[in-house]
């Protein structure tokens, strides 16, 4: 009897022995998976970080866009201002001309 169950418990050894290196071959595929996972999975990280670098250089663009077109509106009503100003007064030379023709005669 101890012969049989020596000879059992071999067998039974050595199923398990092949089950396990079954499984482990099928970890060590799946283990190039999860490489190949990885790989990809840094370089997502790497093309979400170029990305967002660049959405942030854009915003500061636009910001610095937007900064500009406030000064620039600005500076349009000055100049209009100053255009007012101006025929205001080729107006009133106008006037003068006319108070100094008068004046002549």
């Amino acid at each position: 009897m101890a012969s049989a169950s020596s000879s059992s418990a071999r067998h039974l050894f050595d199923d398990s022995k092949k089950r396990l290196c079954a499984r482990v071959g099928v970890n060590v595929n799946n283990l190039g998976s999860v490489a190949r996972q990885i790989v990809r999975g840094s370089k997502t990280n790497e093309i979400m970080h170029q990305t967002l670098k660049n959405f942030t250089q854009v915003d500061v663009v636009s910001d610095y866009s937007n900064q500009n077109l406030q000064k620039m509106t600005l500076i349009l009503q000055h100049v209009g201002y100053q255009y007012d100003v101006m025929q205001d007064s080729v107006n009133h030379l106008d006037y003068l001309k006319e108070q100094v023709t008068a004046m002549e005669r």
